[in-house]
C-alpha cells in the first residue's frame, strides 16, 4: 500500500509522436513532443533534418493556443508562447488528428495552462 502511494508522487514524462514542426520554407518535419515533469519542460525533438531540438521550461510559458484550420485538409495547430533570455518566442507544432486532444490534455495536466482556443476550433474540441 505504501509503495503505491510513493510511486504516485513521482514525476512522469509523456511523449507524442505524429507531431510536426514547420520549417521556415514551409516543410513539416516529423518530431517527438515530450512533456517532461522530470526536467519541468516541454521538449520537441525533430526526427530528421537540420532543425535543432527545442526545450521550453514550464515556468517560461506565457500561454498556449490551439487552432483548427482547413487548408485544404484538416490541420490542428498548437502554439506555445514563451520567453527565453527575455526574448518572446513562439513554438508552432502541427498535431495529428488522432492525438491532438490528448496533446491538449497534456498541456493542461503538465503546464497547468489551458490552451486558448482560436478561430473555429471549438467545434473540434
Amino acid at each position: 500500500m505504501l509503495l503505491c502511494t510513493l510511486n504516485a508522487g513521482f514525476a512522469s514524462d509523456v511523449s507524442f509522436n505524429r507531431i510536426k514542426i514547420p520549417t521556415p520554407s514551409g516543410k513539416r518535419v516529423k518530431s517527438v513532443l515530450t512533456f517532461s515533469d522530470t526536467d519541468q519542460a516541454i521538449e520537441v525533438r525533430p526526427m530528421k533534418g537540420k532543425i535543432d531540438p527545442v526545450k521550453i521550461p514550464y515556468a517560461e510559458i506565457s500561454k498556449c493556443s490551439y487552432e483548427f484550420t482547413m487548408e485544404p485538409t484538416r490541420n490542428y495547430w498548437l502554439e506555445i508562447h514563451y520567453t527565453h533570455d527575455r526574448v518572446p518566442k513562439t513554438a508552432v507544432l502541427h498535431m495529428d488528428r488522432r492525438n491532438y486532444l490528448r496533446v491538449l490534455d497534456a498541456v493542461k495536466a503538465h503546464t497547468g495552462q489551458d490552451a486558448e482556443v482560436l478561430g473555429n476550433a471549438v467545434k473540434h474540441r
